[in-house]
């Protein structure tokens, strides 16, 4: 009964999760032009991992030993490498060609997983990861309008795969080095360190490129949209994952991506209800199933392993 209710926490927590990460780029959109984004996304972490302190100070599993502090570094260095990526192709890769690359995130995961033998070798969950993958691309070939003209594999689409690559072992690592004992059973603690140490590292490639100068531009209504952004799409999005990341499976976790362009459609249509057409359909129906089987899926399973352990636990019972 725990168990289900565990899992039913952490796929609820994804869904909020797909929620405020499909909401930050409005409010992204907010801020002035010409931040340094590397630097912007810096401090979001910063503003985070500051809002986490007073909840994990007094956590026991605060201070990592020597394997959790290299994972931790490891795992912001992913952070580092996804934004890094990003950012830097943003203006070498249209936005079809990434939006595109992005959806391989939850297949990555899941290769990685099995890799690092966090994922079991089956059928189903890459089915479902799949026919995922087929609804964001269809949801991305409405947004281009139907024209995929502008998809292309450069150097600048190279560099984001990679960032991808980076993005897809965060929780694969997250979910290794949980099961070895070397990180915090806190989620509260996982998320500050991996913030923590990823925004350190994200601040030294911004400053690097030289962008400390623009942050003379910051203004109030800038600043106020760096902390809603910090507190919630960075610090409670990487709390949600984490806590999920204890219970489901890298490439499960990593599946709600494929809902995050889903909810910008609907905001799209909120803003401008004449983009509303056919060809939105395909994709948000397959997003949808992919989505409802994955939590299908697990529902079975779990009652599948209470049922073997109360077998199990009967003849002891008499």
């Amino acid at each position: 009964m725990m168990s289900e209710l565990g899992g039913a926490r952490a796929h609820a927590g994804m869904l909020l999760w797909a929620l405020l990460v499909g909401l930050s780029f409005p409010a992204v959109g907010l801020m002035s032009e010409g931040l340094p984004p590397l630097l912007l996304t810096a401090i979001r972490f910063m503003i985070a991992a500051l809002a986490l302190w007073p909840l994990v100070r007094h956590a026991p599993s605060l201070r990592p030993g020597r394997a959790g502090l290299l994972l931790y570094a490891l795992m912001g260095l992913c952070l580092t490498g996804f934004f890094g990526a990003m950012f830097w192709a943003a203006h070498r890769a249209s936005a079809v060609s990434m939006a595109t690359l992005f959806v391989s995130v939850p297949l990555l995961a899941y290769c990685l997983g099995l890799a690092l033998r966090v994922e079991r070798l089956a059928w189903r969950l890459p089915s479902i990861l799949l026919l995922g993958a087929l609804g964001a691309l269809a949801l991305a070939w409405a947004e281009s309008g139907g024209d995929w003209a502008a998809l292309r594999f450069g150097r600048g689409e190279a560099v984001f795969f990679v960032g991808c690559i980076a993005s897809a072992l965060y929780p694969v690592l997250s979910k290794w080095g949980l099961e070895r004992g070397w990180l915090s059973a806190s989620a509260g603690v996982r998320t500050f360190w991996s913030l923590a140490l990823g925004g350190a590292l994200i601040a030294l490639a911004g400053l690097a490129r030289g962008g400390a100068a623009e942050l003379a531009r910051l203004t109030l209504g800038d600043a106020l949209v760096l902390v809603y952004l910090g507190l919630f799409s960075s610090g409670l999005t990487f709390w949600l994952q984490q806590r999920a990341t204890a219970v489901l499976t890298p490439g499960a976790v990593t599946a709600y991506s494929y809902l995050v362009p889903f909810v910008s459609m609907l905001l799209l249509f909120v803003r401008e209800p004449q983009q509303l057409d056919w060809t939105w359909l395909p994709g948000s129906l397959l997003v949808i199933l992919a989505i409802a089987l994955l939590l299908r899926r697990d529902v079975t399973q779990r009652r599948a392993a209470a049922a073997r352990n109360n077998s199990t636990a009967s003849p002891g019972r008499g």
